[in-house]
């Protein structure tokens, strides 16, 4: 592992939807967000909500699930079955919490790569994600650009910021607050911080959205009553809706692994491992690349996804790049955007026929 230490054995939990061709040609990578996880277009097993990428795969969808052969794992240190500090240590036989070594994106990859090479497939089609997942995109074609064909690096940044990894920062910070976090020990002692972890949660999810799609959803809205109280309750409805994502968010993760896959995210810097030129680490990649970024992202900017670009430019990488025009923040990656869809499906239907593979099903007919 990155880190120096060393994680042995590992689960990794996964879906797959499609069917892989003869050739083992049309197989697709999805990596997931922050709080994401394997369950990308099936319903989840623990919210019984759909998948988190419901609206781009399935068939006759942008990833189309009648013409390609669709993975998605929980990353390592996650806590939807894949090896996390919830998962048991054998060396204890106890759950690992802090005890886990710290993972980064490199590890996470690293990992998937292992899942690939478990499954037979040399290549992969195409391997695309949105912003923890983009990141692992961009790992991806550095680590293994013999093994992919075609990538989708989504709303995301080759490094995380210095605002990023502060916000990062605070929702660490409101978990170990939490009595209950009992120093990463809760499992053992039947607890859970579920106060500090919903704060985390609250925090991050208003940088996933932007000022104008707060103001339009819910402006200076009371929630449920005429008058304001005067005191501390969620009088408004941005209040409230902070509230019901805090909470929901502590019945489906892991506290801890929240604090791992954070960490991964505030680690990466693509261009630190190629001697501080991101050009370097896409030098002579024959992968070809769609970036694609929000207007109203504040989380991963428009900017961001420019310095990949010409990284990938300079690398003499084929690239092309959209700007989609969208008021609804960082999230607009996970939400049925018409311009999105139809770059995404654009994107797979030029390099599936560069691939040599079939055009069936490509226009989600």
């Amino acid at each position: 592992m990155s880190a120096g230490a060393s994680l042995s054995p590992f689960t990794i939990a996964y879906q797959t939807y499609g069917e892989l061709n003869a050739d083992k040609s049309n197989a697709i990578l999805l990596c997931h967000a922050l709080t994401g996880d394997q369950h990308v277009a099936n319903h989840h097993p623990l919210t019984g909500k759909p998948g988190w990428w419901s609206a781009l795969v399935g068939p006759g969808k942008p990833f189309d699930t009648d013409k390609y052969f669709v993975i998605c794992s929980n990353v390592l240190g996650g806590c939807m079955g894949t090896t996390g500090p919830a998962s048991l240590n054998p060396a204890t036989g106890r759950a690992y919490g802090l005890d886990l070594p710290m993972v980064t994106i490199a590890d996470m990859v690293r990992a998937q790569a292992m899942l690939i090479d478990r499954l037979g497939i040399d290549t992969l089609f195409c391997v695309a994600g949105g912003s923890m997942g983009g990141m692992q995109v961009l790992q991806w074609a550095a680590l293994y650009p013999e093994r992919v064909f075609s990538a989708m690096p989504i709303a995301t940044a080759a490094k995380h910021s210095s605002q990023n990894i502060a916000f990062h920062e605070v929702g660490r910070q409101a978990i170990m607050a939490d009595p209950d976090w009992r120093g990463g020990r809760y499992i053992d002692q039947g607890v859970r911080p579920v106060k500090g972890l919903g704060v985390a949660r609250m925090a991050a999810h208003i940088t996933y959205l932007s000022d104008e799609a707060l103001q339009r959803k819910f402006g200076r809205n009371l929630q449920d009553r005429a008058e304001p109280t005067f005191s501390f309750d969620a009088d408004f409805q941005v209040e409230n809706y902070l509230r019901h994502q805090g909470s929901t968010f502590v019945d489906r993760f892991d506290a801890n692994s929240y604090l791992y896959v954070t960490r991964a995210c505030d680690y990466f810097d693509l261009a630190q491992d190629y001697g501080g030129s991101l050009a370097r680490a896409f030098a002579g990649a024959k992968t070809r690349f769609c970036v694609v970024s929000f207007t109203s992202d504040w989380l991963y900017t428009t900017a961001e996804s420019r310095a990949i670009v010409h990284a990938l430019n300079a690398g003499a990488a084929p690239v092309s790049f959209v700007e989609i025009e969208t008021d609804k923040g960082h999230d607009a990656f996970l939400l049925e955007e018409p311009d999105f869809l139809a770059t995404t499906r654009g994107f797979l239907r030029g390099a599936a026929k560069a691939r040599g593979l079939s055009d069936k099903g490509s226009d989600g007919a």
